[in-house]
């Protein structure tokens, strides 16, 4: 079995870990020597976006296809370069698109799920809201099967609160009824095994925790994990963060995962940060 990735950065090296020990042989869509040089010391083989015909031939050979690549102000650079290729027949037997949780834009703490209204307070939540749209209706329309996954916050080894605390990044910035969801790696690439194993076409699922929680209460576990003082409380003040802060702090929602668990047979193995972060501890002290 064959998997392409277009945009072979974290979350495809975790889906690309799950595989490899099955069989799998993974090919990597980079623009420039030096990305390419890194994807080889992963097990990826790396495919030149810019050269067309080797492209259209790792579309052509694979029975899975992964979209990572976030669009820009040009839209999806996936779509741009993908679709003229599965429209000319290329036909994997799974197409997966990675999202995020922003479409559903600010809920007040309220819960969404699948079902509800998209409603992104950000350019970027609009742009994905088009990439959803434009990979959905092009599965539609070829008889591909196409899944989007809506994610909220990845961490993991190397991206995680322990990582923000031990450099003394890390802020305890408290908006009263701020909460949000997260998802370990290990769990976004689990669920991508389970939805291969279970293609459904137009199948949108939220993957997340089970326990959405304030941002202060992640950093301050994670301080309690390496034994340092956590950061002081600081009340939240919109003028003083940067934008990408104040894009965070704009949304609070709690996202239900139950779609993924039904359909899919997926649990996250990290229900809440507290056993995401303690799993990282762990592996840091081997």
């Amino acid at each position: 079995m064959r998997l392409l990735l277009f945009g072979p950065g974290y979350s495809g090296l975790a889906l690309t870990r799950r595989l490899l020990p099955l069989g799998w042989t993974v090919r990597g869509a980079v623009r420039s020597a030096e990305a390419a040089g890194r994807l080889r010391g992963t097990g990826i083989e790396p495919v030149d976006i810019d050269d067309t015909g080797a492209l259209a031939a790792a579309a052509q050979a694979c029975d899975a296809l992964l979209v990572t690549a976030p669009p820009d102000e040009q839209g999806c650079p996936a779509f741009a370069a993908l679709a003229p290729i599965l429209r000319a027949g290329a036909r994997p037997r799974w197409t997966g698109y990675l999202s995020t949780t922003g479409v559903y834009g600010d809920r007040g703490g309220g819960w969404v799920n699948e079902a509800s209204a998209l409603n992104p307070v950000s350019e970027q939540g609009r742009r994905r809201v088009a990439a959803e749209r434009a990979w959905l209706d092009l599965g539609e329309t070829l008889g591909l099967t196409v899944a989007v996954f809506r994610l909220p916050g990845l961490y993991g080894p190397g991206r995680s609160a322990l990582d923000r605390v031990r450099a003394g990044t890390a802020r305890r910035t408290v908006k009263p009824g701020q909460v949000f969801s997260r998802l370990h790696i290990d769990d976004l690439a689990a669920a991508l095994v389970a939805s291969i194993t279970r293609p459904r076409a137009g199948a949108i699922y939220n993957l997340c925790d089970d326990e959405p929680s304030p941002p202060q209460d992640v950093i301050a576990h994670a301080a309690e994990l390496l034994g340092v003082p956590a950061p002081p409380e600081e009340p939240y003040d919109g003028a003083r963060l940067g934008a990408a802060s104040r894009r965070f702090f704009e949304e609070s929602k709690r996202v239900s995962n139950a779609l993924a668990k039904a359909e899919l047979g997926w649990r996250p193995a990290y229900p809440s940060y507290r056993e995401g972060l303690a799993a990282i501890r762990a592996s840091e002290q081997t």
